[in-house]
């Protein structure tokens, strides 16, 4: 009979530290469900200590009071305004831009289009460069989404809300003045918004003095025409549309109206009618007031034809045209699909406003022409699609409306005193103030032409359909019953 394994002082020690099994616990449901409540609430504790805004510490508030960019001292070393908004609908940021390129302000996001932007940037970054860190709010990320100073360029963060919008000011050469994200406004603290740092953790309050607009209307002469309401002595309504399919042209009524010693008159009325002479300046006010909603530009070929720089137009350029709602007729005028509205001033200018094809949609893809804009409903994105509607403006001088007087023989009488001026003398004198007048009024009507044509001549405007219903009057629309 064999020996069985020798045990050793080693595993004396071993067997010691081993207990025998106990009966197994019984099953206690009160007790599992009082651990699982206790875990939780020692989790919640946890989490609300990490994520929760500590108490500021007196270090907190060491750089309250300063300047956010101390070494931008000078707004007129702004050359560009970028703001970027993040869309959450979209998952996307947006960026705004305006510049100065070779010392013309441009949008380039809106095809470059002319910015009135000198003065508006220039308050914008003078703002910018008087920011203060007036207040410490935080210095914990997990605040940002809360204060809404969430870089909305920052591709890690995954909430799709809480995104600030960052506004970037760079002099020449792309050099960076200032650089912020700006949050929530301060409830309670009118004008005070929640501001970052890019890069940096610690969320100030601060009082921006000025408005950070994206807003392409508020970068642009709203004055679309340069016209003055009050100059308008003249108009002329043509109520056509063409059809698309057939190119047919469909005349509704011409209407001619003119303004003498502040009271309009229409042509053509029947007995017992009468202008309406408030919706007719109402109509004018519309006008003189217009303000666009987008810009496109347009080929080559159509500007330069309209500025004389051109002298014939290819099929693309038509093509252009036509989408937009422009035709060309045989004889090479311009006709549009809802008729058009001449506007004369005693300047002896002649607006034309020619409104074509309807366009919805709604922000950038209007205002820029992004690809989700379109000439349907399919365009406008979810919800009830904005119509508004294409616009065409030319501009041009009437020399007709200053009739050359007859010009003086001579000018003997400028060398004469006023005792020594025969009966010739004065008439001559008489003969060259009224010509010198109409030679004023005609190089001024010359020069504004050229003006206008150069300003109108890249762009097919976007207008409301609100504008274009202002506008576009009817005769129904601007003559009543005189009893």
């Amino acid at each position: 009979m064999s020996a069985g394994p020798t045990r050793t002082k080693e595993d004396d020690k071993t067997m010691a530290n081993v207990t025998e099994p106990t009966a197994a616990a019984p099953d206690r449901p009160e007790l599992r469900r009082t651990q699982t409540i206790a875990g939780a609430a020692l989790l919640l504790v946890v989490v609300a200590a990490v994520s929760a805004p500590r108490n500021p510490e007196p270090g907190d508030f060491v750089d309250v009071g300063e300047r956010f960019f101390p070494n931008f001292e000078d707004p007129a070393e702004a050359m560009s305004l970028e703001v970027i908004e993040y869309d959450p609908e979209t998952a996307e940021a947006i960026p705004f831009r305006v510049q100065n390129a070779a010392g013309i302000w441009t949008i380039p996001s809106h095809h470059d289009y002319p910015a009135d932007g000198a003065d508006r940037l220039a308050q914008t970054a003078a703002g910018i460069l008087l920011l203060e860190k007036d207040d410490f709010r935080s210095e914990n990320v997990a605040d940002h989404a809360a204060l809404g100073v969430v870089d909305p360029l920052d591709d890690a963060a995954v909430s799709l809300v809480g995104r600030g919008r960052r506004v970037t000011v760079k002099a020449s050469g792309d050099r960076v003045l200032a650089d912020l994200i700006i949050g929530n406004a301060v409830e309670g603290r009118e004008g005070s918004y929640f501001v970052r740092i890019p890069e940096q953790k610690r969320v100030y309050v601060s009082r921006l003095g000025v408005e950070v607009s994206t807003n392409f209307a508020d970068w642009i002469e709203r004055d679309l025409l340069l016209m003055d309401q009050d100059r308008v002595d003249r108009a002329v309504l043509e109520d056509y549309s063409i059809n698309e399919r057939t190119l047919r042209v469909d005349r509704r009524g011409r209407l001619a109206l003119g303004q003498e010693d502040g009271e309009w008159t229409i042509e053509g009325l029947g007995a017992g009618e009468e202008p309406d002479s408030f919706e007719v300046r109402e109509m004018i006010r519309a006008a003189s007031e217009l303000e666009i909603v987008g810009v496109r530009p347009k080929p080559a070929g159509i500007a330069g034809t309209l500025t004389g720089d051109v002298a014939a137009i290819s099929n693309s350029d038509i093509l252009s045209l036509q989408t937009r709602g422009y035709y060309l007729t045989q004889g090479g005028s311009l006709l549009s699909n809802e008729g058009e509205v001449q506007l004369e001033t005693d300047q002896g200018i002649r607006y034309t406003l020619r409104f074509g094809e309807v366009l919805y949609g709604r922000g950038e893809a209007v205002s820029a022409g992004t690809p989700d804009a379109g000439a349907g409903p399919a365009g406008a994105g979810a919800g009830e699609p904005a119509e508004n509607r294409y616009l065409f403006v030319t501009a041009e001088f009437l020399p007709s409306r200053f009739p050359e007087p007859p010009a003086p023989p001579n000018r003997d009488y400028l060398e004469k005193g006023s005792d020594e001026l025969t009966d010739e003398d004065r008439n001559n004198r008489d003969l060259a103030r009224d010509w010198d007048a109409w030679q004023d009024n005609v190089e001024r009507g010359r020069e504004l032409e050229e003006t206008l044509t150069r300003r109108f001549a890249g762009w097919y405007y976007v207008i409301s359909q609100e504008s274009f219903e202002n506008i576009r009057k009817t005769r129904d629309d601007l003559v009543r019953d005189a009893s």
